[in-house]
């Protein structure tokens, strides 16, 4: 509603602007088709605004506000330098010197497009911002997320995108993808399709209307000669944001220069069923394991299940007792007694505890 106000405020102003035109004498006062033309073309403009502004609702803060300051600083230092032009072009008969004038507006539009240029490229950098949003954006704690190499060729940074838990800013560096077109054409087929899923896993990021999905392709000074991981914890210190990793050794050299770093893979094990020794859980053997007698079998979830007494029900789906648990940093272990078979010729259903 405060919008539609606006609007209609704004085409009472447009309308008032016409009007004062016309009788500020501006205007020939013996062609009231022209005066019409003007009057009609001022609330053309008006309603070309109002158009362009319903065009695009969502808009970026920082992006308006380093056009804002751009504007602001390239006029300002364009009037430092027509005041500085003075002395070059007197006045002549008590009026600016046409040259002056036409070198003033030219460096006018050449400051305020650096300016604007500038910011637009240095925005990460600089808080260009309305103060009570950046209060606000600091209170809330969200601070954007750098994703890595191997969390997109994971592919699992979709789905969780997709669940709408992690709602701050997604940036993909530009090395990261330069990366993954390396891998994408690699002559090894696995590594190939590898990096050709991570590619696919970006695109469906990006066409994300929801997700807030930015690419950093500044060079920074600090990058020179650093290999990715270190560049990646670098730009985390830079932006003040997180990593999104499933490397292990990447996850202890962030958590080693202070940055924080959410590992998907530690989210899943957290998400993972808890299982208490003597509860009792269905489970398909699907091979033999290391120790005699031994089975092993998987949940739904991955996790890894080993069954004591369970090698000669390879195919069948048996009833265990949990006899215990293991975590260790590539997941998570159960080990569990054979109870019972439950069916041999259907398959599982979800984790059943009793």
């Amino acid at each position: 509603m405060s919008l539609i106000i606006l609007r209609l405020v704004f085409v009472l102003v447009a309308s008032g602007l016409g009007v004062l035109i016309l009788g500020s004498g501006a205007l020939p006062t013996d062609s009231p088709l022209m005066a019409w033309g003007v009057f009609i073309g001022i609330l053309l403009l008006a309603a070309g605004v109002i158009a362009l502004d319903i065009a695009f609702p969502r808009k970026k803060l920082d992006t308006i506000s380093a056009i804002y300051f751009g504007l602001i600083v390239g006029l300002f230092l364009a009037y430092i330098a027509g005041l500085a032009l003075t002395p070059l072009f007197p006045h002549k008969e008590g009026k600016l010197d046409a040259i002056r004038a036409a070198v003033q507006l030219v460096l006018a539009a050449v400051i305020c497009y650096v300016c604007i240029s500038l910011l637009l490229q240095t925005r990460a950098d600089f808080r260009f911002i309305i103060p009570y949003v950046e209060f606000s954006k600091q209170v809330k704690g969200r601070r954007p997320y750098i994703l890595d190499t191997s969390v997109v060729i994971d592919g699992r940074i979709a789905d969780v995108v997709e669940t709408k838990i992690l709602d701050s800013q997604l940036i993909m560096p530009r090395f990261v993808i330069t990366e993954l077109q390396g891998i994408a054409d690699s002559s090894d087929r696995l590594r190939r399709g590898r990096g050709r899923r991570g590619l696919d896993i970006l695109n469906r990021l990006r066409s994300n209307p929801d997700v807030d999905f930015q690419i950093f392709d500044r060079d920074l000074p600090e990058f020179a000669g650093q290999p990715v991981d270190l560049k990646l914890v670098t730009l985390a210190k830079h932006l003040e944001g997180k990593l999104i990793t499933n490397d292990y050794n990447l996850n202890k050299v962030a958590r080693l220069h202070g940055v924080g770093v959410l590992n998907l893979n530690d989210l899943a094990n957290a998400l993972k069923p808890i299982f208490l020794p003597g509860e009792q859980v269905d489970v398909r053997v699907v091979k033999p394991g290391e120790e005699l007698g031994q089975g092993v079998g998987y949940l739904e979830d991955g996790t890894m299940v080993v069954v004591e007494a369970g090698r000669d029900h390879i195919n069948e789906l048996v009833t265990i007792a949990v006899t215990s648990v293991l975590q260790t940093s590539a997941g998570r272990m159960v080990f569990g007694r054979y109870e019972g078979t439950r069916h041999t010729d259907t398959e599982p259903g979800p984790p059943r505890k009793r």
